[in-house]
């Protein structure tokens, strides 16, 4: 990298830590966001200005044919008219995770899906830390990959989440394990269409070769059908069915069978803390991921009967007057909704909205059956979800200004039994930083609440 002119397009966690990479690299640093120079931080501002970094804020470059390299941050769509540009004039066009791999030291597992990335991700960065290796979880789940990779060594283990956005450009990257949980519609705002959203995930296994593993899952049809391109040795699990080989579910327990026939059994899944069939299915992808990584399956066992879950993801945050709380702010789609939904299974007070993906909410709704008793919705995307949930027929809507609203509004009409389950269906970038932020919010107006 030394010398090289790289442009930094973007500058939220995956931007900045570029920027210090490039830097410390002997890069010839320069960076572009669209915010003016009031709205970036102001640590990060006197690191760019103590560093020469020439900025340009609010505003693009006008002569894109001077960089050697463009770093692009995950948040930011490769179609832009300046970025297109750059390409068209020969500019390498990559982002964080692939400069991380081509500069960095250790080895990879890449987790991918539409729901369950940031729960299999801590899960697998928990079984590979209880066997002893050094591991490092980055990635999509809030740390960015180069802010570790170089100071790792050979034997050290990335356990990275990985977005459809990460995937999109990447060239050289080649995870020892990849992974892929499901495949359901989201962020059709950025990718158009499904088959371009497929195309992107299933960009994790492009470079893998027949002596690595590609974790999939059997029951998502669309997802494995994704894998009939993967040169790696592909690893089915299953919640519903038993399976020649791969993770699978055999009389209430987790089991392995391996290429040899043998099968392994892991834990009961009654065991598991992490509620839901959705996280039996995260269990399994896990499981086969630590297995076919080389990880003693007694280890693999063990964490398997302690793990707890993640904030934001169906997260009971407290219980007051007999009323549970329940924060899944990380439900950012409708289908990752639908599973907290399940997953609670009845008597639920649903608070929901936000930013508007270009989602449908037709199955959404028609989740409610039987389970939710009310709908609150704030955000950009109230009006459209509450017309899905009236043309299904489920009238008790409410549309309130904002998230401390809608608690208050909860706790007035909750008796003891029900669920307070703030799953939005929804990102949140119309009221809120990020979904931890929203998740964050919820909590804070729960803990002001009578008790």
């Amino acid at each position: 990298m030394k010398d090289k002119k790289v442009l930094i397009i973007g500058l939220g966690n995956s931007g900045k830590a570029a920027a210090e990479a490039m830097v410390g690299l002997g890069a010839s640093v320069y960076v572009q966001d669209s915010k003016s120079e009031d709205k970036i931080d102001t640590k990060l501002m006197m690191f760019l200005k103590e560093n020469a970094v020439e900025c340009f804020l609010g505003r693009t470059p006008d002569d894109m044919s001077l960089f050697d390299m463009l770093i692009v941050s995950p948040g930011v769509p490769l179609d832009l008219g300046f970025i297109k540009e750059a390409k068209d004039a020969g500019t390498e066009i990559i982002g964080e995770l692939e400069v991380a791999y081509r500069t960095g030291k250790g080895k990879y597992v890449a987790i991918t899906g539409t729901n369950g990335k940031t729960t299999t991700t801590t899960l697998v960065g928990e079984i590979y830390k209880a066997s002893g290796r050094t591991t490092h979880v980055v990635g999509n789940i809030g740390v960015a990959v180069i802010s570790k990779a170089l100071t790792t060594s050979d034997e050290d283990w990335l356990v990275t989440e990985c977005s459809s956005f990460q995937l999109e450009s990447i060239k050289d990257f080649k995870p020892e394990v990849s992974a892929i949980l499901n495949l359901t519609p989201d962020h059709l705002d950025r990718h158009k269409t499904m088959e371009n959203y497929g195309d992107a995930k299933a960009q994790i296994f492009a470079n893998q070769d027949s002596s690595q593993y590609c974790v999939v899952n059997y029951d998502d049809k669309a997802c494995f059908a994704l894998a009939e391109k993967c040169e790696a040795k592909v690893v089915p699990f299953s919640r519903k069915e038993e399976l020649d080989f791969g993770a699978y579910v055999s009389e209430d327990k987790i089991v392995i069978k391996d290429e040899a026939g043998a099968v392994t059994e892991f834990c009961r899944v009654d065991e598991l803390k992490i509620p839901g069939s959705h996280n039996l299915e995260n269990a399994l992808a896990a499981c086969a991921i630590g297995y076919f990584g080389g990880i003693d399956a007694s280890v693999i066992s063990e964490v398997l009967r302690t793990f707890a879950g993640v904030e934001h993801r169906i997260e009971l945050c407290d219980t007051i007057k007999g009323v549970r709380y329940v924060n899944d702010s990380k439900g950012t789609n409708p289908d990752a909704a639908i599973k907290a939904i399940e997953a609670m299974k009845e008597n639920i007070i649903l608070i929901a909205g936000g930013y508007d993906k270009n989602s449908e909410y037709d199955e959404f709704t028609a989740a409610f059956e039987g389970r939710v008793k009310a709908l609150l919705l704030l955000g950009t995307t109230a009006a459209k979800i509450k017309e899905a949930a009236e043309k299904a027929g489920f009238t008790e809507v409410k549309i309130l200004d904002d998230m401390e609203a809608c608690v208050n509004e909860a706790y007035s009409m909750a008796e003891p039994g029900d669920v307070v389950l703030l799953s939005p269906a929804c990102a949140s970038w119309d009221m809120y930083k990020s979904f931890e932020h929203r998740g964050r919010h919820f909590k804070e107006c729960v803990s002001r609440l009578e008790r």
